[in-house]
C-alpha cells in the first residue's frame, strides 16, 4: 500500500506520543514532518494536514491523546473536514479506499481539492488510532 509522507507523518506523530518522546501532539507533528520533509521546508510547514491532525487530537478522536487545545487556529476548516470524514467513514468504511469520493462527501461537492487532510484521516484509521465510538 502506497503511503504519502503525510500518512507517515500522522502515524509517526501518534507513535512519538505513545513512545513518550513528547506528550504534545503539536511537538510530535513538528518532529515527524521535520524528519520526513526537512526542517523549515514547505512540507514541514503545510497547515492543512497539520490542522486536520491536531483537530482530531483536540476532540479526543485519537486513542491515547487526551482532548485539549492543540491548535492556535480556533476554528479550523481542516479540523472540521477531518472530523466530518471520520463520521462519514464510520457509516461508509469503504470510502477509506476512495479518497476522492470521501472528499467529495466531506466538502459537499465544493469542487475544492483536498490538501492531504483525507490522507491523515485514512492513515490513522488504517492503523486503528481513531477511537472506537467515533
Amino acid at each position: 500500500m502506497y503511503m504519502s509522507k503525510y500518512d507517515l507523518a500522522a502515524i509517526k506523530a501518534v507513535e512519538l506520543v505513545y513512545q513518550g518522546v513528547t506528550d504534545s501532539p503539536v511537538k510530535a507533528w513538528d518532529m515527524a514532518t521535520s524528519e520526513l520533509f526537512g526542517e523549515g521546508s514547505w512540507g514541514h510547514k503545510k497547515g492543512c494536514p497539520k490542522n486536520a491532525f491536531l483537530g482530531l487530537c483536540e476532540e479526543g478522536y485519537i486513542q491515547g491523546i487526551p482532548k485539549g487545545i492543540y491548535n492556535t487556529r480556533r476554528n479550523s476548516k481542516n479540523k472540521n473536514y477531518a472530523i466530518k470524514a471520520t463520521e462519514i467513514i464510520k457509516e461508509q468504511p469503504e470510502l477509506l479506499e476512495d479518497i476522492k469520493k470521501l472528499w467529495y462527501r466531506v466538502s459537499n461537492g465544493s469542487g475544492k481539492s483536498h490538501n492531504h487532510q483525507m490522507e491523515v484521516v485514512k492513515a490513522l484509521y488504517k492503523k486503528n488510532y481513531i477511537r472506537d465510538g467515533y
